[in-house]
């Protein structure tokens, strides 16, 4: 298993590399680059040669907004003094392979750079979005764990029955829901839209949060979280539950089954001694998967709606932006811990079941 675990780290790096490249290849025939942000922004303000006069620093203090708002108007008026500026500042006076070497160069050695138009770093920035994201993240996939598997097993053992009928029902009506529409009924039902006001229309903590007790902190947080979670779990019921179900009926039709039944097992031994092992291999193997799909790709409009200030806003916001240190330095973070995911989903599925091994399957 080592030698297996050390070759997969070593594609890690070309992978990335090939991420990179592509995504670095792409964006150089995107139109409205940080320096169409900045001459937006510039030429919004008024006066042009006000802002060039400040030396080093205009394009710097020309872009510390976000440039998402500004609304491009060309560069018809400003000197070609400014624009040459703004690219040496931007290091765009530079040929692409240089630049991209340059990148890969900082990377290696966790230098991320600083945002165009935020004057924070890279990494801060993350660190700084990344609770929120951890919070629908996390919880979302263990509630959906939770209330799956159970379900799931229920469902296989009693197959056929009114039982399985009415929850396949409730399910798949559940995973119908679009999760934004879910998460504005939320809103309007039990966060003041037209109802109730139990729950906190924004934010992950209240205002006096450092002032409450331990006991009050967690009480706050989870006040908090419970409608956004709620709208980013909703959906994946079905697909854990029916997963789990199949899985179950799978093994219960298996021989050896059979067998641990004529020995005289109880029905719960049998399930949960013989056949909960193999059908929940590729369930439990896969929560790493889940985690990171609902982490990264599955928060953005559950951010906006609940006005959470987290890592899915910030991507949508780095490329509306173009603001390139962001989108290249999440997604080489991102890229990285979803190559590593993918690696801990095999070593999770040998802890699950060990007769697995990887090394004997790729001879």
């Amino acid at each position: 298993m080592g030698a297996y675990i050390l070759r997969r780290l070593a594609l890690v790096i070309p992978t990335l590399l090939g991420i990179m490249v592509i995504n670095f290849a792409l964006v150089q025939f995107v139109p409205g680059g940080p320096i169409e942000q900045i001459i937006a922004q510039v030429q919004g303000q008024g006066d042009v040669f006000e802002g060039f006069a400040g030396g080093g620093d205009a394009g710097a203090s020309a872009g510390a907004g976000s440039g998402a708002d500004s609304e491009y108007a060309g560069a018809r008026g400003l000197p070609p003094e400014f624009i040459a500026q703004l690219e040496k500042e931007f290091g765009f006076d530079k040929p692409p392979l240089e630049r991209f070497l340059n990148m890969l160069w900082n990377y290696m050695r966790l230098d991320f750079g600083e945002s165009y138009f935020r004057s924070i770093s890279v990494i801060d920035l993350v660190l700084e979005k990344m609770p929120v994201s951890i919070t629908l993240g996390l919880w979302s996939t263990l509630i959906a764990y939770a209330v799956s598997i159970p379900l799931g097993i229920r469902k296989a053992v009693k197959d056929g029955s009114p039982f399985d009928t009415w929850t396949s029902g409730m399910i798949i009506v559940a995973y119908a829901i679009p999760g934004f529409l879910f998460a504005i009924l939320l809103l309007v039902l039990f966060a003041g839209g037209s109802y109730w006001q139990i729950f906190p229309l924004r934010g992950l903590t209240s205002d006096n949060f450092d002032e409450l007790s331990l006991l009050g902190k967690v009480a706050d947080y989870f006040w908090h979280i419970a409608l956004p979670v709620t709208a980013s779990t909703i959906s994946a019921f079905a697909t854990l539950t029916l997963l789990t179900k199949n899985s179950f009926l799978d093994e219960i039709k298996k021989h050896y089954v059979m067998t641990a039944r004529a020995k005289g097992l109880s029905e719960k031994k049998v399930l949960y001694g013989h056949v909960f092992r193999n059908a929940m291999l590729i369930v439990i193997a896969g929560f790493p998967a889940v985690f990171i799909g609902v982490f990264f790709g599955g928060s953005l409009i559950i951010e906006t709606i609940f006005s959470l200030d987290g890592l899915g806003r910030l991507g949508f916001e780095a490329a509306v932006a173009r603001d390139y240190p962001v989108i290249f330095g999440t997604l080489f973070i991102f890229g990285l811990i979803g190559l590593v995911v993918g690696i801990l989903s095999d070593l999770m599925y040998v802890l699950v079941d060990p007769r697995i091994d990887f090394e004997k399957r790729e001879g």
